[in-house]
């Protein structure tokens, strides 16, 4: 579906147009194969890269062709119980800024809404506005992420099958999230030095702060990589330290029931044993093996093994 909208700087609300103009921003959502050859024709576009847009693996990256630039990147979203990335594709052309995503794109609704002001007349402005967007909605996932990783963390010696799947789901996910951001972050190191497209002041600022937000993500995401395996470390040791306990309990008693079991089949074997005429010879072995096990009793106590 391809979606167009214009607004300039005088106007205060956005309008959707049939046709392409000068200036205007053109959305490409879900597109065909055959919608993509279109566009590709239309405007005068690669339409190698365009396919690119709806390969779900593309990797962020910018590339250029002529004056027209294409920028790949990623944003977070979730596709009912799963939380993935999803490349788009922002291209700034000489007279236009387009969208192609594979997806729907979560952050287009606050754009047309009216909650972000902005124009499509300031299309490197826009192109920005669409990053640090997207820089936004990495920012309230991973603070989702990060409270389900304490809240499970918590609850360490109780974790059950359940919250291990959860703890191997996290880590995938914030995984694809920093496999995303780190190529991010060099593409906006290279947008800061000016070579790929001219930056006003207030555009250097903005793209100075996603730059900077882009680093704090990554540095959320690398935190949360290793909170899950401090956790997942400690969760080890406390079960590797329950079993230690079960088995050395296992043992101590075992050897408890043993030997006053081995004691009693002895004097149980029919042959001529000491004390076999003796008349108190059932209670004299009930007191040694009552003994015997008084003794080791006190010995594992004292040894912590019980």
């Amino acid at each position: 579906m391809t979606t167009i909208y214009y607004k300039s700087i005088k106007d205060k609300s956005l309008r959707t147009l049939e046709t392409a103009r000068v200036g205007c921003w053109i959305h490409v959502e879900q597109p065909t194969t055959a919608e993509i050859k279109k566009i590709a024709e239309q405007y005068g576009l690669d339409e190698g890269h365009l396919t690119d847009a709806i390969d779900q693996y593309e990797v962020p990256r910018v590339e250029r062709e002529g004056e027209t630039i294409y920028v790949f990147v990623r944003y977070p979203t979730s596709d009912g119980d799963e939380t993935l990335t999803t490349p788009i594709l922002i291209i700034l052309s000489e007279n236009m800024l387009l969208t192609v995503c594979p997806k729907v794109f979560p952050q287009l609704s606050r754009f047309i809404n009216g909650t972000i002001e902005f124009s499509t007349t300031q299309k490197v402005k826009l192109f920005l506005l669409l990053l640090l967007q997207i820089s936004s909605a990495y920012t309230s996932f991973l603070n989702r992420i990060n409270r389900d990783i304490r809240r499970l963390g918590i609850q360490i010696e109780r974790i059950t099958s359940k919250e291990i799947l959860q703890f191997v789901t996290l880590e995938r996910i914030v995984s694809d999230f920093l496999s995303a951001l780190l190529p991010t972050h060099g593409m906006l190191q290279s947008l800061l030095s000016g070579k790929i497209f001219k930056l006003y002041k207030e555009d250097q600022d903005l793209i100075e702060d996603i730059f900077l937000n882009k680093g704090q993500l990554i540095e959320m995401c690398r935190s949360n990589i290793k909170l899950i395996g401090n956790i997942r470390s400690a969760y080890s040791s406390i079960m590797s330290h329950n079993l230690n306990r079960v088995i050395k309990l296992l043992t101590s008693l075992t050897i408890l029931v043993t030997i006053p079991t081995m004691v009693a089949s002895l004097y149980g074997m029919n042959v001529r044993l000491p004390f076999a005429d003796a008349p108190h010879a059932f209670w004299g072995i009930l007191i040694f093996i009552f003994a015997i096990s008084t003794l080791l009793t006190l010995v594992f106590v004292r040894n912590r093994w019980l």
